[in-house]
């Protein structure tokens, strides 16, 4: 993946576009075939038969394979794949050194200037001479290793280098014009085939335009420098195409603009509906009660073919409503400094009744609210309390006020009256920042997440233990995940509050089905 970063955006600007995974199980047809080059950098030790089989195939078909360094020691169950990639790697020292061309008129080659970098002195195994053409090679001892060269296999090309084992090589500018050379010649069948039969750029990669002439020694990776300006949003279509999924799990497109606005929260209901916290005054334009321009929509699928076709208001006149869950016959929303109670009593689908349950809420900052309404096993509803620091009033009459709390989970209890008053709110345990999201596991564990930093949180004893023995107290939560870091496949990326890791989490949920 840090490769993948240094790389992508370089390439981007020589108009060849990438798309990383670091999951093995889209060596397929359906996902090899979409492609026009697969490149290979990884030290994945077991291939599978089907994934053998798609890999040989795609390459025998035509497509065009990039391995590159640490690929010569990948997949060691596939003597096919060895002989695929050329060789093997088997061992390996350290240093500054250059390498000599022996095919400088190959296109590839032809007025390249190489280059000197750090790197590791790559030796061979398992040489597969077949249709191989060495184009470079490293002096090892008295005779010479092979470095870089290209195949043939079937009707595709392979192209390898050994270079490549860190940043330092990485960022070299004349490492990347190998590759982009690499991948130009690999891929060359393919994309020729494409335009010869007038197909359309492949849905996930963009046209590199047309393939240099090599032989004239042209430019390569010529285009004009990208103009730096926002990314326009994908349509909801084009979106869910780019989501990675599970193995066996598919995104769907349920309801989109022009049908909905956009959405804050979301709850499901037993009637398979899908109720939505609509906002347009989100996250500057916060309105006093009833006179917001937010709302919440019903949006029903009433064909059965998977996607909403009926849209209903049921409530209107909100401001920033951050939280959904149902209870009672209505719907209990968190709307800016208030949580509400909404109910229909008369079954057409619109709240007539709305009722203050909380109020109080801080509101200084809008990023820092109330979220993540889910009904607990124990009958109370759970949520999170972002980093305001929140004073909430609750009773019949709001006569009660709970100890203040911020940055952490909590949970209120309703009583039997109807509608509903909250007769109990308890602050769980804190987290260590801006927190946003609940999951319950189905025997009850609690798990959230938070904006920055922390992707999931554990929730393992409430503060109310600690603070019945005298001496003790809780401490925030630190978070479960392994690591914090993200690595976005493009450098033009905006990002505020912790530069290069995780920040605007907003949500957890746990996956229980079977």
């Amino acid at each position: 993946a840090d490769r993948a970063k240094q790389l992508i955006p370089a390439l981007h600007q020589r108009g060849i576009e990438v798309t990383y995974t670091d999951n093995v199980n889209h060596l397929n047809p359906a996902m090899l075939n979409q492609y026009d080059g697969l490149i290979i950098y990884a030290n994945i030790t077991v291939i599978t038969k089907e994934q053998e089989a798609a890999l040989l195939e795609y390459v025998d078909g035509g497509g065009g394979f990039i391995p590159i360094h640490c690929a010569s020691y990948c997949f060691l169950n596939s003597p096919k794949y060895v002989a695929l990639v050329g060789a093997q790697f088997q061992r390996h020292k350290t240093g500054i050194f250059s390498v000599k061309p022996t095919q400088p008129n190959h296109p590839i080659l032809k007025d390249f200037k190489g280059f000197e970098s750090w790197d590791e002195t790559y030796v061979h195994t398992k040489h597969n001479e077949a249709g191989r053409t060495v184009l470079q090679t490293r002096r090892e001892g008295d005779r010479d290793e092979p470095w870089t060269w290209v195949r043939t296999q079937g009707k595709g090309r392979v192209f390898y280098t050994a270079w490549g084992h860190d940043h330092r090589t990485w960022g070299n500018k004349q490492f990347v014009e190998l590759i982009d050379r690499g991948i130009r010649w690999a891929t060359q069948p393919r994309v020729t085939a494409r335009a010869a039969s007038g197909s359309p750029p492949f849905k996930y990669v963009k046209s590199a335009g047309p393939i240099p002439n090599y032989t004239a020694g042209a430019k390569w990776g010529t285009q004009e420098k990208p103009i730096d300006i926002m990314q326009a949003p994908l349509a909801a279509e084009q979106s869910v195409k780019r989501i990675v999924t599970p193995p066996g799990l598919v995104a769907q497109v349920f309801a989109a603009e022009p049908d909905i606005r956009p959405a804050l929260a979301m709850a499901w209901d037993e009637c398979g509906r899908l109720w939505l916290c609509e906002s347009a005054d989100y996250p500057n334009n916060i309105q006093p009660p009833g006179k917001g321009r937010d709302t919440i929509r019903i949006c029903e699928d009433t064909d059965g073919d998977g996607r909403a076709d009926k849209f209903t208001l049921f409530a209107d006149k909100l401001s920033i409503p951050t939280a959904i869950t149902f209870c009672r016959g209505g719907a209990i929303v968190q709307n800016g400094s208030q949580t509400l109670f909404l109910k229909d009593t008369d079954g057409d689908d619109k709240a007539d009744v709305r009722k203050i349950i909380i109020d109080g809420w801080a509101v200084g900052d809008t990023h820092g609210g109330v979220s993540s309404f889910t009904y607990g096993h124990d009958n109370w509803i759970w949520a999170m309390q972002g980093y305001n620091h929140s004073r909430p009033r609750f009773g019949k009459n709001m006569e009660q006020t709970a100890q203040g709390f911020r940055m952490g989970f909590f949970r209120f209890k309703l009583d039997d009256n109807d509608p509903p008053n909250v007769s109990d709110i308890e602050f769980i345990r804190s987290t260590n920042n801006n927190s946003w999201g609940v999951g319950l596991s189905e025997d009850g564990l609690v798990f959230g997440s938070t904006a920055n930093r922390n992707p999931s949180d554990f929730m393992p004893i409430a503060n109310r233990y600690y603070e019945s023995v005298r001496g003790w107290s809780p401490q925030s939560l630190g978070g479960i995940a392994n690591h914090h870091l993200f690595y976005p496949v493009s450098d033009k990326v905006r990002q505020v509050d912790h530069h290069g890791g995780y920040t605007a989490g907003a949500g957890s949920r746990l996956y229980t089905a079977r």
